[in-house]
This record gives structure tokens, C-alpha cells and sequence, in this order.
């Protein structure tokens, strides 16, 4: 055997020695010998765990933002079922007398039973999975949407979540055309095409007597204003906001602020909840400083911002740090 063969043949020998003895060695010493090698070059555990989705940040991650962690509650579901419709005496007392409050209403039990014989009574939206990426858009009203252009972006999203009397027609390239989800509350009704599902915020018992009646009989045409007796909505498709998530965002997030939420960080935070991407369309002033609606020329609309019914500077400045946390992204026109 000439020399260099042997050289060869004695490196290939001492080689498989090595990898032999170093096995052995993590093999008795460690239970995963990958743990020490990892460990070795610094690299995370999390090289190789899953996150809670697939996308590539996602808001369910809790883990070094203690800010979001003691805010967010996974645990409490947003939309109302049979079974999580049950109301603890204070979330009861607190929905029922201080949001609308009514002089005699109606046996909530009662109600809830006989809603959910008129629309499905199903769990949805709890599949979050680290194989799922959803994707959602909340359109706020702002009217930082003119000229925005936004619409592709709006409707490139997997659910669209609009408001109260959000139009699209004639605003498609700034808004949208698709809507998934339109949140509204009696007074602010409008009617829905078939692949629209309808998220009813209901401020009281009487709210829910009102969709059970705008969608069979017709016969409430009044709360505390006049309301549309009907309504065009898809049965199968209606959701209700739950009073206990209602309480839950308003004492978590706004930390009492205001008297209730208003109706655009309300859907905001449902999309936290059931989104894992979440992105924010028409929210805050426009470029010269007005609160107005896209569809309007009216710069005074934004004078509920000062009735303290809802607190719109506090609730913007979450937003904003959401945003700044990177928990959603804001879109503020162009």
C-alpha cells in the first residue's frame, strides 16, 4: 500500500472513531444529543417548535411582550354561543343597566333561547393552528380612506370586516368590494348580502329581541330610536358579539375609559381574537386633522368624540401602540 493510501486510510479510520466516541458520549450523556449541539452554536429551541400559526408574525404570540400578554385572555370567546351565554351578576348588571340601560326588560335567558332557534347555534373560529395564517382587514369609516387606494390591499385580506353603514359601492378602489364580516348594532342596521355574516353588538336584552324580530316577524321598530322593523341578512350567517367579551375588552384594553367601547375598536379587537394577521384600514383623523366618514363632507361627524360615551383619543393611542408593537399593521392613508 503506497503512503498516501495509508495516510488516507488512517484519517478515514481516526475519523469514524471520533464521530463513534462522540456519539457514545451524547448519548449517555444527554437525553437528545441535538440539545447540546444546538446549545453549542446558541440557536433556539424555537429553531424548531412551531409558533401559534404559520404566518410570519402572529398576533397570538405572547412571549416577550408582557404589555400584550397581561392584556390579551384567549380564553374568553368573542362571539356568543348556548353554552358561554351565561352572564356572571356583574357582567350582567354592567351590560344590561350602564351600556342602554332598560326600565323592564325581558327574561335574557328567554331571549337567548329563542335567538338561537332563529340563527346557528355554533363554535366558530377556534382552529388556530400553527398550520393557519389568517389573514383580516378591519375598514374603520375614516375618511383618511379618500384617495387611498387601498382597496386591493382591503381585499386581499381572507376576512374584511366592516361597520355600522360602511358602503363600498362607489369607493371600491379606496375601499374595497369584498366584506366577510359587517358589525353593526340595531340603530345602525343596514342590509347585507347572502355571503355577508351579520355581527350583531347588542348594548342590551332588548337588542337581541330586536334581530329575532328584524329577522322574522318585523314587529320591534323601536329601542331607544326608531330602528328598520327588517332586515336583509343571511340567518345562517349571524353572530353575536358576547356581552362578557364586550366588558372584557372595555375593562383589559381601555381600562374603563369612556363609557363603552366604540363600535371600531370592538371589531378591532375581534379580529385580534380570531385573526392572525391583522391589519387596520381607516382608523383616526385624516390628513388634516378631521374625524369624518370616506362617504361624507360633513367635518363635524366627528362630535362623538366628545360626548364621553366613548373615549377616541385613548382608544387610538392603543391602536397606535398595537401597531407599534407590530401586533397589526395601520394604514392612515396616503
Amino acid at each position: 500500500m503506497s503512503l498516501v493510501k495509508r495516510r488516507k486510510f488512517r484519517t478515514f479510520a481516526l475519523l469514524v472513531c471520533v464521530i463513534t466516541f462522540t456519539t457514545l458520549l451524547f448519548s449517555f450523556t444527554f437525553r437528545d444529543p441535538s440539545l447540546y449541539f444546538f446549545k453549542y452554536f446558541r440557536l433556539s429551541d424555537s429553531f424548531f417548535s412551531k409558533g401559534p400559526c404559520s404566518c410570519q408574525q402572529c398576533v397570538a404570540e405572547l412571549e416577550g411582550d408582557p404589555w400584550f400578554a397581561e392584556h390579551f385572555n384567549l380564553s374568553i370567546h368573542p362571539l356568543m354561543t348556548r353554552e358561554n351565554s351565561f352572564l356572571s351578576e356583574e357582567t350582567f348588571k354592567w351590560w344590561q343597566q350602564w351600556l342602554q340601560s332598560e326600565r323592564q326588560p325581558a327574561n335574557f335567558s328567554e331571549v337567548v333561547e329563542e335567538l338561537f332557534q332563529v340563527i346557528p347555534d355554533d363554535v366558530l373560529y377556534v382552529d388556530a393552528s400553527p398550520e393557519r395564517c389568517r389573514s383580516c382587514a378591519v375598514v374603520g369609516n375614516s375618511g383618511n380612506l379618500k384617495r387611498s387606494r387601498y382597496g386591493g390591499l382591503i381585499d386581499a385580506c381572507d376576512f374584511i370586516i366592516r361597520m355600522n353603514q360602511a358602503p363600498t359601492s362607489g369607493f371600491e378602489e379606496d375601499v374595497g368590494t369584498r366584506t366577510t364580516h359587517h358589525v353593526m348594532y340595531p340603530e345602525s342596521a343596514i342590509d347585507l348580502d347572502n355571503n355577508t355574516s351579520l355581527v350583531l353588538i347588542p348594548f342590551k336584552t332588548l337588542d337581541l329581541q330586536w334581530l329575532i324580530s328584524a329577522l322574522t316577524t318585523g314587529t320591534i321598530t323601536h329601542t331607544y330610536l326608531p330602528v328598520r322593523a327588517r332586515i336583509k341578512a343571511n340567518k345562517d350567517k349571524v353572530l353575536i358579539y358576547n356581552p362578557t367579551f364586550f366588558k372584557y375588552v372595555h375593562e383589559s384594553w381601555l381600562e374603563g375609559h369612556g363609557r363603552y367601547p366604540s363600535t371600531g375598536f370592538l371589531s378591532l379587537l375581534l379580529a385580534l381574537h380570531i385573526c392572525d394577521e391583522v391589519s387596520v384600514f381607516g382608523f383616526g383623523a385624516d390628513r388634516y386633522g378631521n374625524w369624518h366618514h370616506y362617504w361624507e363632507t360633513n367635518h363635524l361627524a366627528g362630535a362623538f368624540r366628545h360626548t364621553g360615551v366613548h373615549d377616541g383619543d385613548y382608544e387610538y393611542n392603543v391602536t397606535l401602540l398595537l401597531a407599534d408593537k407590530h401586533k397589526i399593521r395601520m394604514f392612515t392613508g396616503r
